[in-house]
C-alpha cells in the first residue's frame, strides 16, 4: 500500500557537505581556556593519569574535568563536584559523545 505521509530523509543527502574535521591544535585553541569536558575514568586510568594523587580507591569511577586541549585540571568523585570545580572556573562544559 502506498503510504499517506511523505518519508523523512535518514541521514545524510547526496548533496550534503562533509563535516569540516578539526585538528588537534585547532581543537585545543578553540577552548582558548574557556572550554573544558568531564571524563569519567576508572580508579586504574586515574591513577595513570594523576600519578602524583595517592589513595585514589579502587573499583570506584572517578570524574576528570580537562580543558579542550585535553589537559588534566582536577580529579574528583562525584560529577557533581567536577561540574563545581569548571563553574569556580568559569569553564563552559562541551559535551563529548
Amino acid at each position: 500500500m502506498p503510504r499517506s505521509t511523505p518519508r523523512k530523509s535518514r541521514g545524510r543527502s547526496r548533496n550534503a557537505r562533509p563535516m569540516p574535521v578539526m585538528n588537534e591544535i585547532e581543537f585545543a585553541r578553540l577552548g582558548g581556556g574557556e572550554i573544558a569536558y568531564i571524563k569519567v575514568l576508572t580508579g586504574k586510568q586515574a591513577r595513570a593519569m594523576f600519578p602524583a594523587v595517592e589513595g585514589l580507591p579502587r573499583g570506584v569511577n572517578l570524574f576528570s574535568l580537562h580543558g579542550a586541549d585535553g589537559t588534566p585540571i582536577a580529579l574528583t568523585d562525584t560529577i557533581q563536584a567536577a561540574v563545581g570545580h569548571a563553574m569556580d572556573d568559569e569553564l563552559a562544559i562541551a559535551s563529548l559523545h
